[in-house]
C-alpha cells in the first residue's frame, strides 16, 4: 500500500467538497435572506489519540485506534450573520434586523402544510388581502408562529385596498388600528434547524422556539450575507489544493511506474 496515494486521494475528495458548497454559495449570492454555508475538515494529527501518559509500554506512548490516512471531511456548516439591507419602498418587502425568523405556512407537493421559517421577507398581498410568500405560502401571525398551528385563524389578511404600516415589532397598522401581527420567532439552538429548500428553514426533533426580538423594518430586504471576493478567493485556494494532490498522484504513479518497469531490470 502506498500511504501516498490515500493521502492525496482523501484532500481531493475534501476540496472537491469544499468547492461544491462554495459554488453553491456563489449561486445564491443575489438570494434574498440566504446564509451561507461553510465545511470543516479533520487532519490526521487532529484524528490520531495517543495515550501520551501511559506508562504500561517501556520508553514509547501506545497509539489508540487504527491509522487512518489523508484528511476527513468535516460538518456543513450554515453561517447566520446577518446581510446588508436593501431599500426597496415596497410596503410588503419586510427585514429582520436581529437574530429570528419570519413563520410560513409552507405546503409541500404532497399537499402537507407545516410551520417553515425564513429570512427572505419579500412577501406581496393577494387580491383578497392574505400576506403571502413570492410561492403563495401564507405568512403566520404571531400566535401561528408560536404555537405551529398552521390554520387559516394564523394568516394574515388585511384590505388590500388600503395603505398599511408595520411597528418594529411586526405590528400591522391600517386604519389606526391594529389588525394583525407578523410571526416572527426564534429558535433557541440553531444546531435544530435545517435548509430545507426554497429558502426556508425546518425545525428538527429538539428544536425549541423562542421570542424573538429582532425588529421588522418595513420596505426593506434583506440581502445575502455572501461575499463574492471572500468567495472568489477562496475558490483559488481550493483549486490549488486539489491540483497540489492531482500533481502529488501523478508523482507517486511515475514512481511506481519506474520501480515495477525499470529498477532491478537486467
Amino acid at each position: 500500500m502506498v500511504k501516498g496515494l490515500y493521502t492525496a486521494y482523501t484532500g481531493m475528495m475534501n476540496e472537491q467538497n469544499r468547492m461544491d458548497i462554495m459554488t453553491n454559495n456563489l449561486a445564491n449570492a443575489s438570494t434574498t435572506g440566504y446564509k451561507k454555508e461553510g465545511t470543516t475538515s479533520h487532519a490526521f494529527s487532529d484524528e490520531l489519540a495517543i495515550r501520551i501518559k501511559d506508562t504500561s509500554t517501556a520508553r514509547a506512548a501506545t497509539g489508540l485506534g487504527k491509522i487512518n490516512l489523508g484528511v476527513k471531511i468535516g460538518e456543513v456548516y450554515t453561517d447566520y450573520t446577518q446581510g446588508s439591507f436593501q431599500v426597496t419602498d415596497n410596503s410588503t418587502d419586510f427585514a429582520l434586523d436581529g437574530k429570528g425568523f419570519f413563520a410560513i405556512a409552507f405546503t409541500n407537493k404532497a399537499g402537507e402544510t407545516g410551520r417553515m421559517l425564513t429570512r427572505d421577507g419579500a412577501f406581496t398581498l393577494t387580491k383578497d388581502g392574505y400576506l403571502v410568500t413570492k410561492d403563495g405560502d401564507y405568512v403566520m401571525n404571531q400566535r401561528g408562529a408560536e404555537s405551529g398551528d398552521t390554520s387559516a385563524a394564523s394568516y394574515i389578511q388585511i384590505d388590500p385596498n388600503q395603505d398599511f404600516s408595520v411597528l418594529a415589532d411586526g405590528t400591522i397598522v391600517q386604519n389606526g388600528q391594529n389588525v394583525a401581527k407578523i410571526g416572527v420567532v426564534d429558535v433557541a439552538d440553531y444546531d435544530y434547524i435545517a435548509k430545507y429548500g426554497e429558502n426556508l428553514y425546518q425545525l428538527v426533533d429538539g428544536a425549541a422556539i423562542t421570542a424573538s426580538e429582532a425588529r421588522v423594518e418595513q420596505g426593506s430586504l434583506e440581502a445575502s450575507n455572501v461575499n463574492i471576493v471572500d468567495e472568489m478567493v477562496n475558490m483559488i485556494t481550493i483549486t490549488r489544493a486539489y491540483e497540489s494532490n492531482q500533481k502529488l498522484i501523478q508523482t507517486i504513479d511515475s514512481m511506481l511506474d519506474k520501480a515495477a518497469n525499470n529498477v532491478g531490470k537486467v
